[in-house]
This record gives C-alpha cells, structure tokens and sequence, in this order.
C-alpha cells in the first residue's frame, strides 16, 4: 500500500500526516521545504527505538549538525525536571528558532519533547516521528503537549503543532503485542464515537491488525487520523468539541494515577478500561442502551480484551477510582466533566454530562449489573 498524507488545515496552523511503509526516506527533502534555515537538528530519541533506526536518521540527515540525546521513556520521566535537562543542552549548544528538534519516540517521548520545542525561545521547528502504534493514531496528531505533576497526568501542557508529522509503520513491527493493543484502544475509541463503518470494519479486520499486516495497519492508522483531525481542526484549544476525544479517559487517566503509572496496566489497558466504564454509566443514565453496550463487549471478546473490564467489573473496584476523577482536566468546577456515548459514533456533547461525587458513588452500585 502506498503512502498516505492527511493534511491538517484550520485557520492558523497546517502540516501533514504522512504513513506507510518506509516514509522515513521522505524525511531530508521535508525538511529542506519546510526548515530552509535549518543548521542544527537535535534529535531526542525513545531508548526503546531499536538502534537501526539511528542509524538511518544519521545517514539521512548527515547533512546537518545533528545532535543525539537519548530518552528513557517512562510516566516519571514526563516531568519538567526532565524538560529542563533538555533545556539547558539546547541553549548550550546555541540551538535557535531557525534550528530544529525530532522527537522520535512513542508518545510519552512526542508529548515531553513538543512541550519542549514549544518553550524554547517561544518556539522552535518540531517535527515528530511517532513509533509506536498508540503515538501514530492518537499523540502525534492534534498539538497538545504536557508533563505530569504530582497531582494528576498532564496536567502542565502547552498547545504546538509540528511542521510535520512522520508514521513509519516500520517501527510497528519490533513492537510486543502489549504495545500493539495500546495503540488499538485508540483506535477502536475513534470508531466509537465517530464512526459506525469504520467500527464494523474493524471487526472484521481487528485480528489482521494485532498480526501487524500492514494493508489494514495502514487503513486503520489513516482512519484514526482522520478522525482526530476532525475534532482537533474545529477546536484547536480544546474549549469544546475536541474533548469528545477524552471519551473513556476520565476513568483511565484516574486507572492511571492510582497505579502511580505502573507498567502493570499501560495506558491502551486503561483506556479500554474506560471506555467500558463510561458507556456503562451512558446506559445507568439512559443515555445509550444495553444493546450498544454489549456491541462493544463484544469486540473485545472477539481479540481477547475482555481481561480490561473485568479488573473493573464491580462497585468497590470504580469507588476506589473517584479520589482520582478530580483532577481531570475538563472538570471546571466540582463535578465529574464525563464524555458520555449516545450510540456507536455518537457521544452526547461535552458539557453535558457532569456528576457530582456523591451521585457517581451511588450510580457506581448499578456497574456490576450491566
């Protein structure tokens, strides 16, 4: 399958989403058109990114002053501590506007290192290389970047777009199987509250996605793109319609927080966690029905993913998430700010849905039953 490039495109800002096979040679002649002031190029590299792939870069890109700054990848890195680190190397090393930084990492590494182009000197050019599946359908598009605080995740953030966006499905291919299914809770989320074919589409094809065949990776990498763009491109900010991208992450970035970003439950397993949380507390509030609920259930059955919802099967397990819920970035007051689900590929809006604590302690009774 060759190449596909999605442009986004609103008002102030557009770039492209370029995916396929081997997109990386594209890389120098991008560059060239897009940074012709470019000297020097500080490349911040995810430690899990095999050594290959350096190596390519180096030769491709040998043109250039290039310097290497390796990046171990992990929640507790995503801190402005580790951004100062990167800070003071930057303007050591006289890098200026005209210059240019590549995150080339999953998404942890693409939102710490935008953040950080999007603070140096006001901005510098980025360009990111998502390599993982989870980066190239969900953080590498749409411009928001952060870093955790004690007090939830990402919580310290800033919006910036790249000149360019590079998803080499390559990379996919060294990836674990853990991984692969974190990048599919994001893609089967945009199906969700987006698009009805495209999630019967991905029941037929989801088992040929988890075996990496690259026809249907690349299609359901493109679709996922495409739907954020969508949200993003009409609320850049964040103020209103992009949040329906959250759905099912109030409850997984609480998952998340509690388990103090454990590798025992990656972010995929929290967000499929979620999702199923969320539409059941559609259905408690009758906002959808049982029958969309159990559709989804159902594609989970049909790839094993069962194991998510089941952690979260009962009243104790969610009542012991809500200290959590507080710290969510679309609360703006003291209720729970949820993206509900109306039916597969349509959430109610956001706004709309707010609970108080004390309501969600007693709708959280009624979760065992569905």
């Amino acid at each position: 399958m060759k190449n596909q490039e999605i442009k986004f495109k609103n008002t102030n800002y557009k770039y492209s989403i370029v995916i396929g096979e081997n997109t990386l040679n594209i890389l120098p002649k991008r560059i060239k058109l897009l940074c012709p002031k470019t000297k020097k190029i500080a490349l911040i590299i995810d430690n899990n990114v095999p050594k290959k792939f350096k190596n390519t870069l180096k030769r491709k890109l040998k043109s250039y002053n290039l310097l290497f700054l390796p990046f171990v990848s992990n929640e507790k890195n995503k801190s402005l501590n580790k951004v100062n680190y990167y800070l003071d190397i930057l303007l050591s090393k006289n890098f200026n506007r005209a210059d240019l930084i590549i995150a080339v990492g999953g998404g942890i590494t693409g939102d710490v290192v935008s953040f950080i182009a999007s603070i140096f000197k006001r901005g510098i050019n980025f360009i990111n290389i998502p390599t993982t599946l989870l980066a190239q359908v969900d953080s590498a598009i749409g411009g928001k970047t952060g870093v955790n605080s004690k007090h939830g995740k990402n919580l310290v953030g800033s919006f910036y777009q790249p000149k360019l966006v590079i998803s080499d499905t390559s990379f996919i291919n060294s990836l674990p199987k853990k991984e692969i299914i974190c990048g599919y809770a994001e893609i089967l989320k945009h199906a969700i509250i987006k698009d009805k074919k495209f999630f019967n589409w991905l029941k037929r094809n989801s088992k040929q996605i988890f075996k990496k065949k690259s026809k249907e990776l690349i299609y359901s990498i493109k679709k996922s793109c495409e739907i954020k763009t969508y949200f993003v491109s009409r609320d850049v900010n964040e103020k209103g319609l992009r949040m329906i991208l959250n759905f099912g992450h109030t409850f997984a970035h609480a998952i998340e927080v509690k388990n103090d970003y454990s590798k025992n439950i990656t972010h995929g397993e929290a967000v499929l966690s979620g999702m199923i949380l969320a539409t059941k507390l559609s259905v408690i509030k009758k906002i959808c029905t049982q029958k969309t609920l159990n559709e989804i259930k159902e594609i989970y059955l049909q790839n094993r993913l069962e194991y998510a919802f089941k952690k979260y099967s009962r009243s104790n397990a969610v009542n012991k998430l809500i200290p959590f819920l507080k710290n969510d970035k679309k609360n703006n007051d003291d209720k729970i700010n949820f993206i509900l689900l109306k039916n597969i590929g349509k959430t109610a809006l956001p706004n709309k849905s707010k609970i108080s604590i004390k309501n969600l302690k007693n709708m959280s009774k009624f979760i065992s039953q569905y």
